[in-house]
């Protein structure tokens, strides 16, 4: 199943690098929500989206939209993918039951085990308003979210 967008999203509680507990709904009515899935930590072309991402923090990450990245990856790995490269968004741990969150999404690769580079924007009623999905070897736009956040401020 696909997630599409003008669906309400799933809600999820996974935990962060950090070993908290975020919730999609805590944003509710709150915040708009940039769901960034991606497949692997420590690999090439994460570690450049993620990057970009968090050079570019400021500009997606404020009092109307929050940042969530997303991986099947430990808790513990993602801690020292988040302390080596200096992520201050959350990256949550999709690990167990493994892949629940990116199979609720529609986004999950059996073959890889991993979710797939797929974006999802949620706005602030919880539903899917906007989402692109990569071949894993290509990185996404953050100047594609930006334009999309702009109309939902």
């Amino acid at each position: 199943m696909t997630m599409a967008v003008d669906e309400p999203a799933p809600d999820f509680a996974l935990t962060n690098q950090h070993g908290e507990t975020v919730t999609l709904s805590q944003f509710r009515g709150a915040k708009n929500v940039v769901l960034v899935f991606y497949p692997f930590a420590f690999s090439g072309v994460c570690t450049g989206e993620l990057r970009e991402l968090r050079d570019r923090y400021e500009e997606l990450s404020d009092d109307t939209t929050e940042l969530l990245a997303l991986a099947c990856d430990h808790m513990f790995s993602l801690r020292a993918f988040a302390d080596r490269d200096g992520y201050e968004f959350s990256l949550l741990s999709d690990f167990w039951p493994h892949g629940a969150v990116a199979q609720a999404y529609g986004v999950f690769d059996e073959s890889m085990g991993c979710a797939r580079r797929t974006t999802v924007i949620v706005d602030r009623r919880g539903i899917v308003r906007w989402r692109v999905d990569n071949d894993i070897s290509m990185s996404r736009s953050v100047d594609d979210y930006r334009q999309i956040l702009s109309g939902m401020h």
